[in-house]
C-alpha cells in the first residue's frame, strides 16, 4: 500500500513538474500564476502547495532538476577522459552541450527572472561548481589557482548561456568547439597540472 501511494505522489509530482515548466517557458516566471500551472497538471491546488509550497518551489525544483542534469552529464563525460585538463574540456563540452540539448529550460534559468531565493542558490551552486573544477584540475592551493578556476567556471557559465541563445545546430556546434578552444589555451600544460590523488 506505502509504495503504491508513493508512486502516485512521484507520478502527482512529475505531473505538476511538467506543467510548471509549460507555463513558465510560455509566460516566464513573474506572469506565471499558481492557477495557470493548475490548470495545466489538472492537479488540485492544495497538491502542489503540498508537494511544493508553491510557484517558487516549483521552480527552484525544476531548476535543481535541470542542474543535477548537467551535473551527471559532466561528470559522466569527465569520467571517461585521460587527464585533467582533457577531463575538464570533456566535461566542458558535456556541460555546453547539455545547453544547448536544453536550451529552453537554459534559457528560463538565464534569464534572472524568478524567485528572490533563486539568485542566493544559483550563487552558491556557482561555489559549489568552482569547488568541483578546481578538485578535476587537480590544482595546487593557491591564489592563482583560485583565481583561474573562477575565470574558468565564469567563462564556462556564460558559454552556456550563448549556447541556449543559438538559433540554429549549427550556430551552437560552432560556439562550442570556439569555447573549448579558448578553455584548452588558458588550461595549464600537463607540468601544471598535478594529478589528483585518488
Amino acid at each position: 500500500m506505502k509504495s503504491r501511494r508513493w508512486g502516485r505522489s512521484s507520478g502527482t509530482r512529475d505531473t505538476l513538474l511538467r506543467a510548471a515548466r509549460e507555463v513558465f517557458l510560455a509566460k516566464g516566471y513573474a506572469e506565471a500564476t499558481v492557477a495557470d500551472i493548475v490548470e495545466a497538471s489538472g492537479i488540485s491546488v492544495g497538491s502542489l502547495y503540498h508537494h511544493f509550497g508553491g510557484k517558487p518551489g516549483l521552480f527552484l525544483a525544476l531548476w535543481e532538476q535541470f542542474v543535477r542534469g548537467q551535473e551527471e552529464r559532466t561528470s559522466k563525460a569527465a569520467r571517461a577522459a585521460d587527464g585533467a585538463a582533457e577531463r575538464f574540456l570533456a566535461g566542458a563540452r558535456a556541460y555546453l552541450e547539455g545547453s544547448w540539448e536544453h536550451r529552453e529550460v537554459a534559457r528560463l534559468f538565464l534569464e534572472n527572472d524568478g524567485p528572490a531565493e533563486f539568485v542566493t542558490l544559483r550563487r552558491q551552486r556557482g561555489r559549489d561548481w568552482i569547488g568541483g573544477n578546481k578538485r578535476l584540475l587537480g590544482l595546487a592551493d593557491t591564489r592563482e589557482s583560485h583565481v583561474l578556476v573562477v575565470l574558468l567556471t565564469t567563462m564556462m557559465g556564460e558559454a552556456g548561456r550563448e549556447v541556449a541563445a543559438c538559433e540554429s545546430g549549427e550556430d551552437a556546434r560552432l560556439t562550442i568547439d570556439e569555447v573549448i578552444r579558448l578553455v584548452r589555451r588558458l588550461l595549464p600544460t600537463s607540468g601544471g597540472v598535478s594529478e589528483p590523488s585518488p
